[in-house]
């Protein structure tokens, strides 16, 4: 977390001087450093008029209004001000400034930008080092679940899950581990953590950041960093910022206010500076009409300026469009070549277009970073091994943690006696294990077990678990063609075509799923006349998601769905084998075979005692979701399985909010996203009550489609004319929900247990660095040991409200995840901080502290009425 506030030591500005009225982010004086500004360690500025007009102390009164709370005065001692930027590490007298002055210009501009790696180890970037001065080069790698490399890697839960658990220590083990096997595995850099905010539900890697909410974005990200770099491996917070959509990514141009952006989008990114980061990178989109690459309000004045950012930028792949223009603003690095960085830069400073200085400047915090983290040295600190078991057993206990139960009624988990001994367990990721999300963040690992195979296990010999696909995801064997051929395993020799044309009958008009299966360079398949599997434009020609773009033998797969008139269709199939050859099947899936498929489904429900049924859904880099509805055919097969036995758990394995048009009809339902390696275990381990579901959501799911901040406004989402409004203000995710009296699905922070729990006896006290300490008592009420997450929600200032300062009716201000044994009660203190109880003020420039008398909730969601009292907070 960011380090406690310290009070300002400056003026107040008098009330009538400046307004808080809100002021696109990235305006000139909108966001430079401004008397009372935040510092670099998220240090909280309040101005009080008294006296000289100088603040000397802050007294914070506490009343708390039931409970049987006592009032308490909090003295604040005198701060300092934030003093500025903190120096770069070796930036005087230093081996960087030695090396400095013996590159050659050329030297220096190939250290800012990427280039092909020679020893071809699959990362994502790679820029080569000085070996005439001893520096090595830089292996640069994806990603936030994983290391993505050619070699198998251990496969993390997704960042969403990890954050389910609301547990900040459990977020740097999970960092240590990827920072471990990151320079186990040859890299230097890790192109993680993404702490953009799951603002849309849409958003395509909502599945590789962490929540809605800024606090627990901003707690997650810190202790990940910290993590990750404890282990020598520099960390890469991203994408910085405002980057919350995968449409239109290169182009749209996103405007917040200067409050919206500091309290919600950039909070998290502080809070990485603050831990320590040693690298960001720079987003896709514009911000306030500029690329964010090319921002110098985001890249020097609050990153550098005000956060006091001492590391390096780099850019998102491919986002630099100019040369000096991305250098002036503070962009030290182009990845993953150097089109901008490389020869034009040499030759704009040899022209004398760009001074060498700013060279300097950006292979100096490149360097200053490598150094402080033991990467210049030749050959670099020794890498360590490879710890596959205890990359596993983390896994497993960040699935478990994450895992959140959002429906049990009647108790219908955990499963136990007959219910656990005839189980019928249906869906296609039941038998082909669901591991990680598509693009960047895809990790293949060394192994992952089937759900049906550990369900097996777990139920024991002598119990009935039986398996029905329900949905074909990969497709069977065409129909007979005429000619006959046999497309299902053709191979193609090395340097050979392999054509052929034939037809396919159809009896009837039908709905058909063509699928081609490749190792090599896609096949063209065209069916009467029209090319099935054209390529697509950008990255969406390689990320095809994590579950649907690969077979289960590991061949590349492609689909399309369309349908066929009945008679006769041209099929014509040409294949290449290009150096190594390659083997390529075509498959299909009618809707005869789905209706197969689900009367299996069907038949096993109507017999068993229970039912599990996996459901999916499938996101990637790229591009963003269509519909908040699962995908394909399976509402439909729900709805039929739950019709002849509503003993059924649906287990949701998706990347973010799904609507549940057929909630009503089952009894239990499991929230697991993309759960990684060991998710199957963790999945087991859960459904039979061997450990309790720990997670809680941190994003809201709404109810329908057309209610939640985005919908029905396409300024806010996908943007209108290139340009996308954050017109919801603070109001993001939760917030917006509790302020427009919107009912969602499942609030934020929803989740159950399989016990009870009691929340008591609130109370607050005086807290260190200006905050405020609320004290409560959680009592397990159930039989059995469980885990809860008590939280804490604060409502608005109303001196700030009179100030014009927008606020949400209630904000999340701290939590606790807590695991207690059956009757055990544990007294819990909260801290909340001063940065919390402060809001953005326009005028000022920084954070003020939010006075006078605000509610306060112990709660178990954002809709949770909870463990209600009221807290003044004065200052003066």
């Amino acid at each position: 977390m960011p380090d406690e506030p310290t009070p300002s030591a400056h003026p107040e500005r008098p009330a009538t001087e400046g307004a808080d009225t809100p002021r696109a982010f990235g305006a000139p004086g909108a966001a430079g450093p401004a008397s009372g500004a935040s510092g670099a360690s998220g240090r909280v500025h309040a101005r009080v008029r008294g006296g000289r007009g100088r603040l000397s102390r802050r007294a914070v009164l506490l009343a708390l209004a039931g409970g049987g709370g006592v009032a308490a005065t909090v003295a604040f001692a005198r701060g300092t001000a934030h003093a500025g930027p903190r120096a770069a590490p070796g930036a005087s007298g230093s081996r960087v400034d030695g090396l400095l002055t013996r590159l050659t210009l050329d030297e220096k501009v190939g250290l800012l930008h990427g280039a092909p790696d020679p020893a071809g180890l699959g990362q994502a970037g790679y820029v080569p080092g000085v070996p005439r001065l001893g520096i090595p080069p830089l292996r640069l790698a994806d990603g936030p679940a994983g290391i993505r490399v050619r070699r198998t890697a251990t496969a993390l839960p997704a960042p969403v899950m990890l954050a389910a658990a609301f547990d900040p220590g459990l977020a740097r083990a999970y960092g240590r581990v990827l920072g471990r096997e990151g320079r186990a595995l040859g890299q230097d850099v890790l192109l993680a953590p993404m702490v953009n905010l799951i603002r849309t539900p849409y958003a395509g890697r909502n599945f590789e950041t962490f929540s809605e909410d800024p606090l627990l974005s901003a707690d997650l990200v810190a202790e990940l960093v910290r993590g990750v770099q404890a282990e020598g491996l520099v960390a890469t917070v991203k994408h910085f910022a405002l980057n919350n959509q995968e449409r239109d990514r290169d182009s749209v141009d996103v405007r917040a206010d200067d409050q919206t952006a500091h309290e919600t989008e950039l909070r998290g990114f502080e809070a990485a500076v603050a831990a320590g980061a040693g690298a960001v990178m720079a987003a896709y989109n514009k911000v306030g009409g500029v690329h964010a690459a090319e921002s110098a309000a985001l890249l020097t004045t609050v990153l550098r300026e005000r956060w006091g950012f001492d590391g390096w930028v780099m850019s998102d792949w491919d986002a630099v469009h100019t040369t000096a223009g991305a250098l002036t603003a503070g962009l030290d690095m182009e990845m993953p070549g150097g089109a901008r960085y490389g020869a034009p830069l040499g030759e704009a400073v040899r022209a004398g277009r760009i001074p060498e200085a700013a060279v300097d400047r950006a292979v100096r915090r490149a360097l200053a970073v490598r150094d402080r983290l033991g990467l210049l040295d030749e050959p670099v600190a020794s890498r360590p091994g490879r710890d596959a078991a205890s990359g596993a057993r983390l896994a497993l206990r960040v699935a478990t943690a994450g895992a959140t139960l959002l429906r049990n009624e009647g108790a219908a988990l955990p499963l136990t006696g007959p219910a656990a001994r005839s189980i019928a367990v249906i869906g296609p990721t039941a038998a082909v294990p669901f591991v990680s999300g598509g693009g960047s963040a895809h990790v293949v690992p060394d192994a992952a077990a089937r759900p049906l195979d550990a369900i097996r296990a777990r139920a024991g010999a002598g119990a009935t678990v039986a398996h029905a696909v329900g949905e074909d995801l990969f497709g069977r064997p065409l129909p007979p063609l005429v000619p006959a051929v046999d497309l299902d395993a053709v191979r193609v020799e090395a340097g050979a075509t392999w054509s052929r044309t034939a037809t396919l009958t159809t009896a009837e008009a039908d709905e058909w799923t063509f699928l081609v299966h490749y190792s090599g360079t896609r096949p063209t398949v065209v069916l009467d006349g029209a090319e099935l599997f054209p390529v697509r434009q950008g990255v969406a020609e390689f990320f095809a998601g994590g579950l649907l773009a690969a077979a289960p033998d590991g061949l590349a797969v492609r689909r399309v769905t369309l349908r066929l008139a009945a008679g006769d269709h041209t099929l014509a199939v040409t294949a290449a084998g290009g150096t190594d050859g390659q083997l390529f099947r075509l498959r299909a899936v009618s809707g005869t075979d789905r209706a197969a498929d689900a009367a299996e489904a069907v038949g096993h429900a109507r017999v068993a005692e229970a039912v599990v049924l996996f459901a999916y859904e499938d996101a990637t880099e790229g591009q963003d979701r269509t519909s908040l509805a699962l995908p394909g055919h399976q509402r439909a097969l729900i709805e039929a399985v739950t019709a002849v036995n509503p003993r059924t758990t649906v287990v949701l394995n998706t990347s973010s909010a799904v609507t549940m048009e057929w909630l009503d009809r089952t009894a239990a339902v499991l929230q697991m996203y993309y759960p990684g390696q060991e998710g199957a275990a963790a999945t087991t381990a859960v459904l039979f009550g061997d450990a309790d579901p720990g997670g809680r959501l941190t994003q809201t799911f709404p109810a329908a489609e057309d209610r939640h901040p985005t919908a029905g406004d396409p300024r806010r989402y996908p943007g209108q004319d290139g340009i996308e409004e954050y017109s919801e203000g603070v109001h993001i995710g939760h917030r917006w929900y509790e302020k427009e009296g919107v009912a969602p699905l499942f609030p934020f922070g929803h989740g159950l247990s399989y016990t009870s729990f009691a929340h008591e006896d609130l109370a607050a006290a005086p807290g260190e660095g200006g905050g405020v300490d609320v004290t409560f008592t959680v009592r397990n009420t159930g039989d059995r040991p469980g885990v809860d997450v008590p939280q804490i929600y604060l409502g608005p200032s109303p001196d700030l409200a009179a100030r014009g300062i927008d606020q949400p009716r209630s904000l999340l201000a701290g939590y606790r995840r807590l695991e207690l044994a059956a009757g055990e009660r544990r007294r819990v203190t909260v801290h909340l901080t001063a940065r919390t109880l402060s809001s953005w003020s326009t005028a000022v420039g920084g954070f003020v502290l939010g006075t006078g008398r605000r509610a306060l909730r112990v709660a178990r969601s954002a809709a949770d009425p909870g463990l209600r009292a009221t807290v003044e907070v004065r200052s003066g």
